[in-house]
Order: C-alpha cells, then sequence, then structure tokens
C-alpha cells in the first residue's frame, strides 16, 4: 500500500482546503521544497494537485510540477484542470509519471475512452464524490451522468484497473476517511482503489491497510502530515 504524500498549490503556495471550501490554510510558499522534504522522508510517490486549475478548469501550475518532477527522483502524479490531450501529452512529457483526470472524464465519455487508449497507464481517474454523487469542477457540481457505482463500473469496463477515490466531505477534515464507503465501492466494483478524504491518525493508516488484499492500493496523506498527526517515516510503516 503506497503512502502518498500531497502537495495541493493555490497562487504559488502549499495549503490545504476543507471540503474544497476557499478556507486555505497555507503551510508553505515553496512547493518544490515540500516535494524535496517528501523525497528526502522516503516517499516513494508524490500527489500534485493544481487548485487554481481544478477551480478555473485550466492548469495554472505546469511550469512548478515541471520544477518539482526535475528536483526529485520520485514518481509524481499531477492533476487539476486538465481538459484535453495536449495537456496530458505536456505533462508526461516534462516528466510527470501520471495524469489524474477528473471532470472531463466524467462529462465526456468520448474523450475519456480516448485518453485511456491512448496514454494507458500515464492516466489515472480521480473520481470524487459526495454522497454517491460525482463531483466536478472542484467539487461545485455534480455531474449529470451516472452516479458513482454506476461511473466506477463504467471505468473498469474501459480498462480502468485502478482509481483515486476521495471522499469531498471527508477531505480535510481530520475526521478519518469514509472506511464504509470504500468497502462498498471495493465489494461493487473490484477495482483497485488509491484512498483520499479525512487521513486523521496512523489508526487511520491501519484500517485501510487491512481492507489492502480488498484492493486498497494507496493513500493520499495532506493535512495529517502537514499538522504533525504523525510523520512520514511513521505512515511509511504502513506502506
Amino acid at each position: 500500500m503506497l503512502i502518498i504524500p500531497a502537495i495541493d498549490i493555490k497562487d504559488g503556495c502549499v495549503v490545504r482546503y476543507v471540503q474544497g471550501r476557499l478556507d486555505k490554510k497555507v503551510y508553505s510558499k515553496d512547493p518544490v521544497k515540500t516535494a524535496k522534504h517528501w523525497a528526502r522522508q522516503g516517499a516513494k510517490f508524490l500527489h500534485v494537485v493544481d487548485l487554481d486549475g481544478a477551480f478555473s478548469g485550466v492548469p495554472k501550475n505546469i511550469a512548478l510540477v515541471k520544477e518539482i518532477a526535475k528536483s526529485i527522483n520520485i514518481p509524481v502524479e499531477f492533476g487539476g484542470g486538465v481538459r484535453n490531450s495536449e495537456t496530458i501529452t505536456t505533462l508526461l512529457d516534462a516528466g510527470v509519471k501520471r495524469v489524474i483526470l477528473g471532470t472531463k472524464a466524467a462529462e465526456d465519455k468520448g474523450f475519456l475512452k480516448n485518453v485511456l487508449n491512448k496514454f494507458k497507464d500515464g492516466v489515472i481517474i480521480g473520481v470524487d464524490a459526495k454522497e454517491n454523487k460525482v463531483m466536478i469542477k472542484g467539487w461545485k457540481d455534480a455531474s449529470k451522468g451516472e452516479d458513482l457505482f454506476t461511473f466506477v463500473h463504467l471505468l473498469k469496463e474501459q480498462g480502468c484497473q485502478e482509481i483515486i477515490y476521495t471522499d469531498t466531505l471527508k477531505d480535510g477534515t481530520l475526521s478519518g476517511p469514509n472506511i464504509k464507503g470504500i468497502k462498498a465501492l471495493l465489494k461493487e466494483t473490484g477495482i483497485k482503489i488509491i484512498a483520499s478524504g479525512g487521513i486523521s491518525g496512523l489508526e487511520d493508516l491501519r484500517r485501510l491497510k487491512a481492507l489492502e488484499k480488498q484492493g486498497v492500493s494507496g493513500v493520499i496523506v495532506g493535512k495529517a502530515l502537514y499538522e504533525g498527526k504523525f510523520t512520514l517515516a511513521e505512515a511509511l510503516k504502513f506502506s
């Protein structure tokens, strides 16, 4: 089970939001320095989100993620406002290991099919859910398409082996992950899940580790690390 530190970028700073709301807290004004820190601490993978891009629909921090990818020797995944194949190509050419797709994948099934066929493991779908609805556009709107389970079944039919699943009501709250929802999604779809949202302590990691055989392949950790609830070294014991 991968333990993946998160770097959320807004206005050039490392921040954390609560349930996607704009009541941000700044943890660093240097995302590259933060990336180097997590790499030195033993991270095997890094999760970078362009919040400016997620809210605007156009990535705003490609230069920063390029610098991050060049500065560390671990894989980086990047998402936030990526809505076309040209941007995916640019990011992969810049050293990003895989590109996270959300809104466009949920809204445009033709685009989804094309990019999965073209880029294979170079893309991963971020499924952001609120009460069984797929959330899009920086979590401001619910998709008018399928519900959570139907959408994930569709992804699996299109060849997706793994998704990033975020319960948006949990994200940034330090209230614990939605274990019940994760179990239901694993049982219903059989897809591998990188769990995101709500991690509050090492006990949460233990509970997710117990689901590894059922398909929990990774955990994205943000606020708990930045707030000092545990160290990355402690978290990596569950990897």
